[in-house]
């Protein structure tokens, strides 16, 4: 068996290569201040870590509206309500973006694509502090908030699965005599739906995330006990809030997971 020879470049690209990634986290961690080690650091450290293992199991329910339960309830009813939304809204957007015929340029697909990108430009955190500013704090900015971020994922993933589809049933339809809607309803929406399903449940456990967070700025949920907590340092308050929302997200991971896998 003969063995190949390697070239000098060959033999030294991985160290070459090892050398620049190195390199390169070393010029990235070079450009973070590390401030000093404050002295009361310790003393802070063990007192969030007490209050986070002994947690104020008072705070679950209270009955009067503003204990955990009410709290992790809204938050799923925020992500709930905005990906439901989002869900109806990003269709036209997905079959406006998808690309269905051949062509380096095509207006419609990339004025669908231009709209869906600057959509998702927007993080929620800022779409939540402008919609506080338009509607007040509360539930309702934090539903605007995760639908309108949510028509920008969505719609981009659903043109991808309309894209992807087999288009030989489409148009086998319409070259029997029927219209481009009998294409649509008959053929490209059943191909798809399973898909669009699939992403919407998966689109949920992320809004279910981002609606605790979102509570942090005024648009309701669970985040904003959770803040007022912090900073008042109720480390009990923050560690009961933190193990509901590992619960919740926890539970709502399993039973989006087990759905996805009957749907695909």
């Amino acid at each position: 068996m003969q063995l190949v020879k390697q070239s000098p470049w060959q033999r030294f690209r991985p160290w070459v290569i090892t050398a620049v990634v190195v390199l390169i986290f070393a010029w990235a961690f070079s450009g973070i201040p590390l401030a000093s080690v404050k002295p009361q650091a310790l003393i802070i450290t063990k007192a969030i870590f007490h209050g986070l293992f002994h947690p104020d199991w008072s705070y679950v329910y209270t009955g009067d509206g503003e204990d955990l339960v009410t709290a992790l309830v809204e938050t799923l009813a925020i992500a709930f309500l905005g990906t439901f939304i989002s869900a109806i809204l990003s269709v036209p957007f997905a079959f406006l973006a998808a690309r269905t015929k051949k062509g380096f340029f095509t207006p419609r697909s990339t004025l669908g694509k231009v709209i869906l990108t600057i959509v998702r430009v927007f993080p929620e955190i800022v779409l939540a502090i402008m919609f506080i500013k338009a509607v007040g704090p509360g539930a309702y900015a934090g539903v605007l908030a995760v639908s309108i971020h949510s028509i920008g994922m969505l719609g981009k993933l659903f043109s991808e699965a309309v894209e992807n589809i087999d288009r030989g049933p489409n148009e086998a339809i319409v070259a029997a005599g029927g219209s481009a809607l009998d294409g649509l309803t008959l053929a490209t929406l059943p191909a798809v739906m399973p898909e669009f399903m699939n992403y919407t449940l998966y689109r949920f456990e992320i809004a279910v995330r981002s609606a605790a967070i979102l509570g942090m700025v005024g648009a309701g949920g669970i985040g904003a006990p959770l803040i007022f907590a912090l900073q008042t340092r109720q480390w009990p308050k923050v560690g009961i809030i933190l193990l509901g929302i590992i619960i919740m997200v926890t539970v709502i991971d399993f039973l989006s997971g087990q759905l996805r896998k009957k749907l695909v």
